[in-house]
């Protein structure tokens, strides 16, 4: 699906959807805890449908309603089971560990780009403690065997998913744990995220000095609670007022540990004394989600700007930073991409042809970008967005924005 976007200013209000990495760690807690949840102010995105199927695929019974799941936790595992995580990462390196927590035998597939995407910590680590990979860089894999407690050394620089599965699987087990890290964790508050969700399921997780230690033999206790907005897609609307539209967000929390929270002290603190703000010099290594849609603001802004700490963002769904740059380029930007991120030059868009990879990020940006262009633009694969917030669209339509699907010949 392509859609077109002829440039009109936004004004209205916009109801941001639940978080979606918080989403993720409630519904694991719920599916084991031993008991019934219910989890609401859901979005049901593909990234959470595909959690729910691998939490049924191990033995949950979870029923969906419109914005709510009642979560009945997983009892008696299953023997074997075939977990699709689709495109999403979250799911397949927080469920890694809690299958090979309950024993079950499992086949993991995967979809687009995630294939591709490295699971090189736990087959280190995990294969020190009893578990069988059947892996060959790609998918579909097998695992077998229950894992054992013990030491796990992981490197900082890697994707805090590793860190926030073992914090899901580790409790289960019979003996205490201990999560080494060997580097400085980047994107830390989504490990803070996960802490705080388990101390509501009744498991707690002890903060040392090069990592994490957990006590096992815990339970898991039930625990019904609403799902917080996710500042990562409010992001883009914030980013969209200090391009000059006039949005209200709601649902989003001051109190959330979630990284992206950052965006509100960034768009707070530009220089608004000039026609353009001033430019920015960010490292993302906390806020790596953050990065396509600063560069939409990195081109509207006086001068240079730069992000740094964004290596990783060449391993998600698509190679972030060189989509970004071309997406920016072809509607007139000038974004440059450098080791471990950009240089965004301010530039005035024009508009033309964006393709999002695939990537709902880039698609959400482009959208944002095209408030500010001269001409009509047509984002490549919009549908993408389905992946984290499907009702983009819709409320982009609802704020006064005009996006119209086409057909390209």
């Amino acid at each position: 699906m392509d859609i077109k976007i002829t440039p009109s200013k936004l004004k209205g209000t916009v109801n941001i959807p639940s978080s979606k990495s918080m989403a993720h760690r409630m519904l694991i807690c719920a599916a084991l805890a031993d008991g019934s949840s219910i989890i609401t102010n859901l979005s049901f995105s593909k990234d959470i449908y595909a959690t729910i199927d691998a939490l049924k695929a191990m033995g949950a019974i979870i029923d969906v309603n419109k914005n709510s799941a009642k979560v009945r936790g997983i009892g008696t595992p299953s023997e074997n089971a075939e977990i699709n995580c689709c495109e999403s990462g979250s799911t397949l390196r927080f469920i890694i560990p809690i299958a090979c927590a309950l024993g079950i035998n499992s086949t993991f597939l995967g979809e687009g780009r995630l294939p591709e995407r490295p699971i090189t910590p736990y087959v280190r680590e995990l294969t020190k403690k009893n578990i069988v990979f059947d892996y060959n860089n790609t998918m579909p894999f097998n695992t077998s065997g229950r894992l054992s407690a013990g030491k796990f050394e992981l490197e900082g620089n890697i994707s805090s998913q590793f860190i926030t599965g073992l914090m899901f699987a580790l409790p289960l087990l019979d003996g205490d744990s201990e999560i080494i890290l060997t580097s400085p964790l980047e994107s830390k508050p989504y490990a803070d995220m996960t802490v705080k969700c388990l101390e509501n399921f009744g498991i707690h997780i002890s903060e040392t000095e090069n990592g994490y230690y957990i006590k096992g033999n815990q339970d898991y206790k039930p625990f019904s609670g609403a799902v917080e907005g996710d500042y990562s897609q409010g992001a883009f609307f914030f980013v969209a007022n200090i391009l000059g539209n006039d949005i209200k967000i709601n649902n989003l929390s001051p109190e959330s540990y979630q990284g992206d929270k950052k965006i509100v002290e960034i768009t707070e603190n530009l220089c608004y004394n000039k026609s353009y703000p001033d430019g920015f010099s960010i490292n993302a290594m906390n806020i790596p989600d953050l990065v396509p849609v600063l560069a939409v603001l990195g081109t509207y802004c006086e001068g240079e700007s730069v992000i740094s700490g964004a290596k990783r963002l060449k391993i998600k769904e698509s190679d972030r930073l060189l989509a970004i740059s071309e997406a920016l380029n072809s509607l007139g930007g000038n974004v440059e991409v450098t080791e471990d991120g950009l240089i965004i030059h301010h530039a005035k868009l024009i508009g033309g042809y964006a393709d999002s990879f695939g990537d709902h990020r880039i698609a959400m940006s482009a959208a944002i970008a095209a408030t500010i262009c001269e001409k009509p633009v047509i984002i490549k694969n919009a549908e993408s967005v389905e992946k984290s917030y499907p009702d983009f669209f819709r409320d982009y339509r609802n704020l006064g924005g005009i996006a119209d699907v086409i057909t390209l010949e």
